[in-house]
């Protein structure tokens, strides 16, 4: 059975909420990161950084948020076919991770990225319901959490971007959002 390790309240959360979308089966392994099981030999040995998330799914071993939610929809059969559609989910999915991120949690360019990205964001929402469409996939999972962190961390304001608004509130009313959450 896949193994996922994370601390409360990190970005395990994010991958947790993925597997809870897909019919995998897991186990979540809370480490006491107050006190450094994070730093400890045995979880070490799964990620050399000392961060989390982390899985290990039988003999494989992956850490990094965004590289196991692609895993686990290739896994899974959620990954796109065709290549361009393959390139646009990565897209969304490193964007979460990096662009999205950085722009609204790093203090010295918060100010100034967090208009951009955010209107950025309205315009592609206002055209469709989710990233890639119609349907919703592992990009929504990437791109939501780092939204709804920020609303709950650094106090993201979203009332000037309706779209995005509304598109957060829909995926909080996910049962697969809520059971990752309880």
């Amino acid at each position: 059975m896949l193994k996922l390790y994370g601390g409360q309240r990190s970005r395990a959360n994010i991958v947790r909420w993925y597997l809870e979308e897909i019919p995998l089966p897991y186990e979540f392994v809370l480490l006491d990161m107050q006190n450094g099981a994070h730093l400890q030999a045995d979880f070490l040995s799964i990620n050399p950084m000392g961060k989390v998330p982390a899985i290990v799914d039988g003999n494989f071993v992956l850490w990094e948020s965004g590289a196991i939610l692609l895993y686990l929809a290739e896994k899974t059969g959620n990954f796109p076919s065709s290549l361009a559609e393959r390139g646009q989910l990565m897209q969304w999915v490193l964007f979460a991770n990096s662009t999205l991120s950085n722009g609204l949690f790093w203090e010295a360019v918060r100010e100034r990225e967090t208009p951009k990205l955010l209107a950025g964001l309205e315009y592609v929402l206002k055209e469709r319901d989710y990233l890639m469409g119609a349907e919703f996939s592992v990009a929504d999972v990437a791109v939501g959490s780092v939204l709804g962190f920020a609303v709950q961390m650094v106090k993201t304001d979203l009332s000037a971007y309706p779209h995005v608004l509304a598109y957060l509130q829909k995926l909080r009313e996910r049962p697969a959002f809520q059971r990752s959450i309880s």
